[in-house]
């Protein structure tokens, strides 16, 4: 291929530096395209200094980390790799963050005006620091096709019911699952609540209690609800299992919040639809965008867990019904998530910020071809 093209680079994905060598090799600049946030891509290269200077487990560092150009953070909070440093997933993972500066330059899936403390941080120069474009949102939104499956207006015609903004959507994502406890305690904190929702539930991972063999290890998600939430919850709210389509739901207009596992494609997808979010993260970097959601860019609030690991009906039905109908604070995240949902679709026209990142990578890689 090469020998026939003129290739301007090559672009690995964030765990793929093992082929710069051959890149270097063939003369072709190597890039990495960084799908998640500024401020984890701003860990991976603050990482092997982390790794030189802290002694101990980084969750068990009392003091927050500091992480240039991002919101102080706990090591708990980290990315899920780097939760044990004696591990071989750690070792793994600061390799390849040590490797970073060898890239020619980093192509990051968010927008200037969602992480500008990051983004700015990361365009610091620096020797021997490559080149970062923030390029994002990067994402599909609504559908394409007017013609929708029966399983997916299952749940179109649920919101088609609802009035204007009221109702809220709670999704763990495709990869995300909860204990058996956790499904009941969300599903009677929804019901104590008294909210609208759409819940997309999958079945409880592998940490059974009675109550699971009980069900005798089901493949339907519904049958680890409580025994008559679905009946007694009918008349406000519809429980569909394994998957909706979440960029239609985002957007429909009785859409009023997101219960989310804070996976950064659907953290984008509820930016660019102006919904605000209640911050539920369950693993990789999730509890980083929880942070960052929550106490840096101030559009989503965060439940608290208890001391036994579960997030209890009580705290469920507190902040779902904080975020739908609470006053100040909230009124506060609804202005912010409607600025950066107009930000999010700018960074994206002709002369937003996304859009001169992108650009500039193009002028570059032409200017890659033209030299050879």
């Amino acid at each position: 291929l090469h020998a026939s093209k003129l290739i301007s680079a090559l672009v690995v994905d964030l765990f793929g530096t093992d082929a710069f060598e051959s890149a270097v090799e063939l003369n072709i600049p190597p890039y990495i395209f960084f799908p998640s946030t500024a401020m984890t891509l701003s860990l991976f290269f603050h990482l092997p200094e982390l790794d030189r200077t802290v002694l101990s487990e980084y969750r068990d560092v009392h003091e927050k980390l500091q992480i240039p150009g991002c919101a102080p953070i706990h090591g708990r909070d980290l990315i899920q790799p780097v939760q044990d440093r004696t591990s071989d997933a750690y070792q793994w993972v600061l390799r390849h963050a040590k490797r970073y500066r060898m890239a020619e330059g980093i192509v990051v899936n968010t927008f200037q005006e969602l992480e500008p403390g990051p983004v700015r941080a990361l365009l610091v120069k620096e020797n021997g620091k490559p080149d970062v474009y923030a390029i994002g949102p990067l994402i599909k939104m609504g559908s394409s096709n007017p013609e929708i499956n029966e399983s997916d207006a299952i749940s179109v015609k649920f919101l088609d019911r609802q009035p204007n903004g009221s109702v809220l959507y709670v999704s763990f994502g495709s990869g995300g699952d909860l204990s058996h406890d956790q499904i009941v305690e969300i599903a009677h904190g929804l019901e104590k609540s008294g909210q609208r929702f759409l819940w997309v539930l999958r079945c409880p991972n592998a940490n059974p209690n009675a109550s699971y063999f009980d069900i005798q290890s089901s493949g339907d998600p519904l049958a680890y609800l409580p025994q008559g939430f679905l009946e007694r919850t009918q008349d406000r709210g519809l429980v569909v299992p394994l998957w909706a389509p979440q960029a239609q739901i985002l957007t429909h207009k009785s859409i009023c919040a997101f219960l989310t596992h804070c996976g950064w494609n659907s953290v984008l997808e509820s930016v660019s639809s102006g919904v605000p979010m209640i911050a539920w993260p369950l693993y990789a970097e999730q509890g980083m965008n929880a942070v960052m959601l929550h106490e840096d860019v101030r559009v989503a609030l965060r439940p608290r867990v208890g001391e036994n690991g579960l997030i209890v009906r009580d705290e469920v039905a507190r902040v779902v019904k904080g975020l739908m109908e609470g006053e100040a604070e909230e009124k506060e995240i609804r202005g912010r998530i409607r600025d950066l949902k107009d930000a999010a679709a700018n960074s994206l026209s002709e002369n937003g910020t996304s859009t001169k990142f992108l650009d500039e990578l193009a002028e570059k890689w032409k200017r890659n071809n033209s030299c050879k």
